[in-house]
């Protein structure tokens, strides 16, 4: 059996000297004795994976609300593919794939049911409230630091700081980095920039098979992209049989092994020239190390606008994005108006709460529903003939 010195003295030999090595973490907010047989990365993704937020990803949206069918993706299938994709980079880069996992698996602990519509509702309402919006970046943090309660002794699940700045600070064309934290931390690792563009690989690409499937998005939409153009004329000219179900898999397949390929080559090209020589190096950096080429960063954007265009703005997604946003103003406006709805556990009655506070209990609420715990709650309170 392996002890965790042994785990750590594997890391030594094999990854990169620029890796975040789970010997060299800075540790947790609350000391803890390390585990006989984990290191420190895998006990966290062990805690993530065991945690309510987590379970929860299952029923919220991705970009279909989850009652639209089965075979769309969810936050937690999103959150797979991101944790495989970034392993899969991680291991090729020959960095840390625990931290990576663990950071991928939280990074959308905090998105509230129905996606980016949930998103941007809450926002507005906190902002029209003069207090500060809702990003779900931070949301996520909060979760893990303050909101998860399944230990004695301090609340949250006591991650390492590695993971915890990658949660906090994860970023891409859809994410914000969260600018606060009740305690220092450093600039992201190389490991948490994996997971930023597995993230931004992951939902491009499978956005694509959705919205397919949909049929929200047809392969012609799709021809005024140029990397959908290469790819599908490599292909078509490859499938002796081909029909529509099978060229989409190979497709999207194909398309992301030649996005993979290219951010491989182009990261290690920027980490040979950067001469890191420790992941101590990599933290006091402002550089992102982690990207595409040039080139293929261009045809992404492209791709990306299309799918902007045609699939996220289709009529369909739109109705459902304000069918969603309806909801959560809903909600949020019936409890404001009277907060003893809410559960004792959520709101208790021998407090006095200010203004502000009682907003804030009424976000985090709404943001921890599910898609469907959501639509059930507003059928309740909106349906005169449902029980409550």
């Amino acid at each position: 059996m392996r002890t965790r010195e042994e785990l750590e003295e594997l890391e030594d030999k094999i990854l990169a000297p620029y890796a975040m090595k789970s010997k060299d973490s800075s540790g947790r907010q609350y000391p803890q004795t390390a585990h006989e047989t984990r290191t420190c990365y895998q006990r966290d993704r062990d805690r993530i994976v065991h945690c309510e937020a987590f379970r929860k990803l299952e029923y919220k949206t991705q970009v279909f609300v989850v009652l639209e069918g089965d075979y769309y993706r969810t936050r937690l299938t999103h959150t797979i593919e991101v944790a495989q994709l970034g392993r899969t980079i991680g291991r090729n880069l020959r960095l840390n794939e625990d931290l990576i996992e663990a950071i991928a698996l939280a990074h959308d602990l905090g998105h509230p049911p129905f996606g980016h519509a949930g998103e941007e509702a809450l926002n507005r309402i906190m902002q029209g409230a003069k207090l500060k919006g809702f990003n779900h970046n931070k949301r996520s943090f909060e979760i893990v630091t303050r909101f998860e309660k399944r230990y004695p002794d301090f609340d949250g699940l006591n991650l390492s700081r590695e993971v915890l700045t990658g949660i906090l600070k994860h970023q891409t064309p859809f994410d914000i980095p969260g600018d606060e934290s009740p305690f220092p931390l450093e600039e992201p690792t190389l490991e948490a920039q994996v997971v930023d563009v597995a993230d931004s690989l992951a939902y491009l690409n499978h956005d694509i098979d959705d919205g397919l499937t949909s049929g929200f998005i047809t392969e012609d939409d799709l021809m005024e992209s140029e990397l959908w153009q290469r790819v599908f004329k490599k292909i078509s000219g490859t499938l002796k049989h081909p029909n529509r179900q099978m060229l989409k898999y190979q497709i999207v397949k194909e398309l992301i092994d030649l996005q993979a390929k290219d951010l491989l080559n182009a990261s290690d090209e920027r980490l040979n020239q950067a001469g890191f020589k420790s992941s101590t190096d990599v933290k006091k950096s402002k550089k992102s190390m982690i990207g595409f080429s040039k080139e293929m960063a261009s045809e992404r954007n492209r791709l990306q606008e299309l799918l902007n265009a045609k699939l996220y703005h289709h009529h369909r997604v739109e109705r459902m994005t304000s069918k969603a946003r309806r909801i959560i103003e809903d909600l949020f406006n019936v409890y404001k108006e009277n907060p003893t709805q809410l559960s004792y556990s959520v709101y208790e009655r021998n407090k006095k709460y200010t203004q502000k506070a009682e907003y804030e209990i009424i976000c985090n609420y709404i943001a921890g529903m599910t898609d469907r715990f959501a639509l059930d709650e507003h059928k309740k309170l909106f349906d005169p003939y449902e029980k409550v």
